[in-house]
């Protein structure tokens, strides 16, 4: 493995803060990878601080504005965690997973533009403050430069950037046009997850192994993991979606629901409300009072969100969560037992844990 640089730590680490704690890391080597981990996160954050400088003093602000505004790294942490299936955290890895972290970036910035977000990551989208213009105009940079990223490390690398960019538009496309008509929304919504969520997950654990020269056998499994914890955590993302903790979320609540993103709680009330005349009247007024108005400060619309957060559907959603969750870790048994596939199960466990 070739020498890094020592970087100054955050704190708290990021191992702590997605809950791979210390009855995880317990043993020597265990500690010695959740060290090892957070190093490279530190790594792959300076790299992305030097990278994004742009010729233009606008393009410098907004390309760093969701940046700086924080974010877990869950996907950066991903490739780092996958890579110690082989050579750990060399400096490929960390050019891959500053890729794939760009890639997710540049993708928040199209995201809000298209739901008429007004927050992220509990600032003011960049929409909001610069315009939907320039937000666009930011999103298409920082993929260009993930891309320019990719290229550093090879023909494998630009194919899988080129592969998993590919993905992230048709899911997009596919949510903006809807299912067909004889196709089940139920079905379509979770193919759109795997697409927008769980493509770049994959990705990120995909590299982790290719770029630190893992065996190849490893490379299936934890594809598979990141696909599968990738529908998770959008469906954690739907339940958080209606919290009335904005504090926490970085979002308001509803903020999808008042974008007319139909999420997995408002489809299983669609189901329900065929047979069940309260079910419809409350389709009713999410569609007439959130969904219509895009509105997010009427009393109407706060009540009907209230009311689909203490529906069934709601719960629902989160077993169905964590059936994701479990299938994912189910994707590891291939994988040899060490702290590297008990920290990939934590991982999955924190997903659907978290409160924003």
């Amino acid at each position: 493995m070739k020498p890094r640089t020592p970087v100054v730590r955050r704190s708290p680490s990021v191992t702590s803060q997605l809950g791979l704690s210390e009855r995880i890391f317990a043993t020597a080597a265990d500690r010695g990878l959740a060290a090892n981990i957070d190093q490279g996160i530190e790594e792959v954050e300076a790299s992305l601080i030097a990278e994004l400088v742009y010729a233009n003093d606008i393009a410098n602000a907004t390309s760093r504005y969701l940046f700086n505004a924080g974010g877990k790294r869950v996907r950066p942490m991903l490739a780092l965690l996958t890579a110690h299936l082989g050579d750990g955290a060399v400096p490929e890895v960390v050019t891959a997973a500053g890729a794939i972290e760009l890639t997710h970036l540049a993708s928040l910035y199209h995201d809000d533009v298209m739901d008429d977000a007004d927050k992220r990551r509990g600032v003011p989208s960049a929409q909001a403050v610069w315009g939907n213009s320039i937000a666009i105009l930011t999103g298409d940079l920082l993929f260009a430069r993930a891309s320019q990223l990719m290229a550093r490390l090879g023909e494998r690398a630009i194919r899988l950037q080129a592969a998993t960019f590919e993905r992230l538009v048709m899911g997009q496309f596919r949510e903006t046009v809807g299912p067909r008509a004889e196709e089940d929304p139920v079905e379509h919504y979770i193919g759109v997850l795997g697409d927008k969520t769980g493509s770049l997950i994959a990705a990120a654990a995909q590299a982790g192994i290719v770029f630190s020269n893992a065996p190849a056998e490893y490379e299936q499994p934890v594809v598979s993991f990141g696909e599968k914890i990738g529908v998770a955590f959008q469906l954690i993302d739907d339940v958080l979606d209606l919290s009335p903790q904005p504090k926490e979320t970085g979002k308001v609540p509803g903020t999808d629901l008042r974008a007319g993103v139909a999420t997995l709680p408002l489809l299983r009330l669609r189901e329900r409300a065929r047979t069940n005349d309260a079910d419809a009247a409350l389709l009713a007024r999410l569609e007439r009072d959130v969904m219509a108005s895009n509105s997010v400060a009427t009393e109407a619309a706060d009540s009907a969100i209230t009311a689909l957060r203490e529906h069934p559907v709601t719960a629902e959603t989160l077993a169905e969560a964590h059936s994701w969750a479990r299938d994912a870790v189910a994707a590891l048994s291939p994988l040899p037992t060490g702290p590297v596939k008990k920290a990939l199960t934590r991982f999955a466990d924190t997903i659907v844990e978290r409160s924003s």
